[in-house]
């Protein structure tokens, strides 16, 4: 059941404050959004998670026409096609967190699975992440590039860029995008090092448990 628009806005300003006072993203680096019967309501550009309003949260047609507050994130077009792909999702989010970030930026040997899976959690959570070229924020290209994957990846990383998350609610959008950050900085600290891996065959009994 999708959110109304007032209870959307509350989310957004609750969640985001948590994502910013825990250091999940920086500065006016991120943006989220909850879909709502009309449309969705989307975090205005430049806007600090740590500070938004409710009254200046963007309120945006499934066309992408505003129809009340400040004009939404640049990335709008990103979220769009992610909705288009993935109708029962009603939340997206897209952080520059530290960790999912650093791994964008390296080289990636297979773009539909990109993070290691050290541990079951993320694929408890959201499965394989895939991982798109570059494109500059707000490029039609990106907002392409991403909508091709979303349907069978709900988590993930646009290279040299960080990751965005979609999830059929807002709470587990945040705990998948959570999981896709902290799965990044433990295959970051384990580059180099002979860890195990967990197999294709522990990897498909998670698939078929939780990914149903």
């Amino acid at each position: 059941m999708l959110l109304n628009e007032q209870a959307a806005k509350a989310k957004i300003v609750h969640y985001a404050k948590s994502i910013f006072n825990r250091g999940l993203t920086a500065g006016a680096s991120a943006n989220m959004s909850i879909r709502i019967p009309e449309g969705w309501v989307m975090t205005p550009t430049n806007t600090c998670f740590g500070f938004l309003n409710e009254d200046e949260l963007s309120v945006v047609a499934h066309d992408g026409t505003l129809l009340k507050g400040e004009p939404p994130s640049k990335e709008f077009r990103l979220h769009k096609a992610i909705y288009e792909q993935r109708p029962d999702d009603t939340c997206i989010i897209h952080l520059h967190s530290t960790h999912a970030t650093t791994l964008s930026c390296l080289p990636c040997a297979d773009i539909t699975n990109c993070v290691p899976c050290y541990t079951p959690y993320l694929t408890m959570r959201l499965g394989a992440i895939a991982m798109v070229p570059y494109f500059a924020p707000g490029n039609d290209n990106l907002a392409e590039a991403v909508g091709l994957v979303a349907k069978q990846h709900p988590g993930i990383i646009m290279a040299n860029h960080g990751p965005i998350v979609s999830a059929p609610d807002v709470e587990k959008c945040l705990y998948g995008m959570e999981e896709l950050e902290e799965s990044c900085k433990i295959a970051l600290l384990l580059q180099g090092k002979n860890a195990n891996l967990l197999s294709a065959s522990q990897i498909g009994e998670l698939q078929n448990t939780f990914n149903k």
